[in-house]
């Protein structure tokens, strides 16, 4: 193993991930989505289950539950880490708690969890996501603020010019002069990557298969293997219907699911006999400009260069959110990243985003595919919706 150091390991016990799974992502469809008639407590449910079969770890040892979800209300509502728990049958003396950091929520929960391990307070940590999109829509803020008000009043309407995502990654375009043609590219590659990862089974293992009342759902729903730059080029520009360059094709897709990580100290490891996969190395979150918004993982990722001392070459494997293709090709233009390292196994173009749900993905997809390969240093940067951005290091061990 590579003599890695960062501020966080001096500062604290290695935070060990141990397990690491996930739901298949299904399309937020009424009438095709594998999970349209399955509750979000049963896809985390679902998670939480595999991560305890899988350690043999008596569910009342774990010490705290750690959820991101972007949507916490309906179905999603009133904690919704405590209650799939609950749901599921586990003992009601551990507890939960739902986080919001937007896209990013699953990876914040990560971070949290590895902070407990580290400092000492806790010895077993689930940190987890879930967003069921098609339940819960992505729109469903602007109802709930006719009713309760605008998160965004007037006072600080006066500080900054709220634009959509999608007006974001435009804008993102516009800096980088990054061109359609190159956005539908990456679009093409990501549904190549993720089709070929399904047929040769490299999602297999970090997948638990869920039964539905519309049968099993055991692969991802998003992937088109068919997608074209010519279909592509045909698309609209909605965001920007005039001189626009992005297209739903260069977007992530809405979606559902649910994944989770299990973070054990040393000592936990050594006490139920876990095998340690990978450690922490370093984790950080920043703020951007809330206009541009999705800019984040540049700043993110230099962070933990800077405070590791790593380059970008040092990576084997990295996962950069496909919120938006822009996104993607802004942060490699920046870092001067190899996209051949980057999303092997496809991105958030082809397999989807659930939003709150997709940074413990990420760490499923990134552990087992560093495994697979016999690799050992992983990064996980996202884009958060707001002017955030996440980023985490791995090795394994």
């Amino acid at each position: 193993m590579a003599d890695v150091t960062s501020p966080f390991l001096e500062n604290g016990r290695e935070a060990l991930v141990v397990e690491a799974t996930r739901t298949a992502i299904g399309r937020s469809h009424a009438e095709k989505g594998i999970f349209r008639d399955t509750h979000p407590n049963v896809l985390l449910g679902a998670c939480y289950t595999e991560l305890l079969e899988r350690t043999g770890i008596p569910a009342g040892d774990i010490e705290d539950i750690i959820v991101g979800c972007t949507a916490p209300f309906g179905e999603q509502g009133r904690n919704i880490a405590r209650n799939a728990w609950l749901q599921a049958g586990y003992p009601a003396e551990v507890p939960a708690i739902t986080i919001d950091r937007r896209c990013g929520s699953a990876q914040s929960a990560v971070a949290y969890a590895a902070g407990l391990v580290a400092s000492g307070s806790h010895d077993l940590v689930i940190a987890g996501g879930v967003e069921h999109m098609q339940h819960v829509p992505i729109g469903s803020p602007l109802e709930v603020q006719k009713l309760y008000g605008d998160p965004w009043p007037q006072e600080l309407k006066d500080r900054y010019a709220f634009v959509g995502q999608g007006e974001s990654a435009e804008l993102i375009a516009d800096r980088w002069e990054i061109s359609r043609s190159a956005m539908d590219d990456l679009a093409v590659e990501s549904h190549r990557r993720a089709h070929q990862a399904t047929e040769e089974g490299r999602f297999t293992k970090e997948i638990v298969v869920l039964e539905t009342p519309h049968g099993p759902a055991a692969t991802d729903q998003g992937i088109r293997p068919d997608t074209s730059v010519e279909g592509l080029a045909k698309l609209k520009t909605p965001f920007r219907p005039e001189n626009g360059r992005i297209t739903a094709g260069h977007s992530s897709q809405l979606s559902d699911g649910a994944s989770a990580v299990l973070v054990a100290s040393r000592a936990a490891a050594e006490k139920y006999g876990l095998a340690p996969r990978a450690r922490v190395v370093d984790q950080t979150t920043v703020g951007v400009d809330p206009i541009i918004m999705l800019t984040g993982p540049i700043p993110a990722t230099r962070k933990l260069l800077s405070r590791t001392g790593l380059t970008i070459g040092d990576f084997d494997l990295m996962e950069v959110n496909e919120a938006f293709a822009s996104v993607v090709l802004a942060w490699e233009k920046e870092l001067k990243a190899d996209l051949g390292k980057t999303n092997v196994n496809g991105g958030a173009m082809a397999l989807g985003h659930p939003v709150g749900e997709t940074g413990t993905r990420l760490f499923a997809t990134l552990l087992h595919e560093l495994e697979r390969t016999d690799q050992e240093l992983g990064l996980v940067t996202m884009c958060c919706g707001g002017g955030l951005g996440t980023g985490t290091i791995i090795q394994r061990v």
